[in-house]
């Protein structure tokens, strides 16, 4: 799996493409902005790529920032050499001061492999935008984010060939009260994805979030495990939908996540893109009549095992 094309949707809005020095186009109802800007700079020294700046310094000159909700960026230069706009998005935050969801890094394959992306430490992005209440985020080369608070807070989602277990440990530190929806995508070892099951615990077991309600544990190469773990966690039971879709689950590791605690009140369940025979994805979907049970999309095991739907 890659990604093909960048999104057309996000935060439950259509994705307009904003060009630089032009002004806001015509739009009916709410949109998500898009902007993106790729230079192949293979000289940089690994930083901000300064053109991106002041090209999107030229954008905000040319809009009406307070018009703007929902923000999509796309490529910072190249993204693979070149840091995520965090210091930028704070320094111009007093610009946009409605801003309420954000993507960073609606980045094609094309433009740079997802495991290459180049983040940052989060953290002053959240403190920066107090009404943020989607956040969501692709790659995670140099991915940080601290132990905070955020009010209003109540989406948040990783995109990752390889999630540091640094960063769920600031997630689950932090305190998001209003968070209902958050997404893990832990990707493999080989390109930093070290999140174990005891890193997962608090979550599983204590919940720091009383609002969560969708739960993603996604594209992870010990599925199996996560599913045990989810058979008898607490947090499963306050839960409407579950996604571990992505992975590397096959039947032993499905049977101990339906064989576990009732899973009958969640309203959806994502088991899309693993490794299930089709005897256990329709038994799973018979045994589970009320719920809304994805169990497309699975694949077969090759001579050299199974393999995460992300990965570089």
């Amino acid at each position: 799996m890659t990604f093909p094309e960048n999104t057309k949707t996000f935060a439950g809005r259509p994705v307009v493409e904003l060009e630089s020095g032009e002004p806001l186009p015509p739009v009916q109802g709410p949109v998500a902005w898009r902007f993106g800007f790729w230079e192949e700079d293979f000289g940089t020294d690994y930083g901000p790529c300064q053109a991106y700046n002041e090209a999107l310094d030229e954008l905000l000159d040319g809009i009406d920032t307070e018009a703007v909700h929902a923000l999509v960026l796309g490529s910072w230069g190249y993204a693979a050499f070149a840091d995520a706009p965090i210091v930028k998005l704070c320094d111009v935050a007093h610009r946009l001061p409605n801003l309420e969801a954000l993507f960073l890094g609606d980045i094609e394959a094309e433009e740079c492999e997802i495991s290459w992306i180049r983040q940052g430490d989060l953290t002053p992005l959240l403190e920066a935008y107090p009404k943020l209440r989607v956040l969501r985020v692709r790659g995670a080369d140099g991915l940080a984010l601290r132990p905070t608070r955020h009010a209003n807070l109540r989406e948040l989602a990783f995109e990752s060939g390889g999630l540091p277990a640094d960063v769920v440990r600031g997630v689950l530190g932090s305190d998001f009260p209003a968070l209902e929806h958050l997404e893990f995508w832990l990707g493999v070892a080989n390109y930093g994805g070290d999140v174990t099951v005891r890193d997962l615990e608090p979550l599983l077991n204590n919940n720091p979030f009383p609002a969560l309600r969708r739960l993603g544990l996604c594209n992870s190469e010990i599925a199996e495990r996560i599913a045990a773990a989810l058979a008898g966690a607490p947090v499963v039971g306050r839960l409407t939908e579950l996604d571990l879709s992505m992975g590397v689950l096959d039947d032993a590791g499905a049977e101990a996540l339906l064989t576990g605690q009732p899973l009958t009140h969640l309203r959806r369940l994502s088991l899309r893109h693993n490794f299930l025979s089709p005897e256990f994805a329709a038994r799973i979907a018979a045994e589970l009549p009320g719920v809304d049970v994805d169990v497309e999309e699975q694949q077969e095991e090759t001579q050299w095992g199974r393999y995460t739907a992300i990965s570089e």
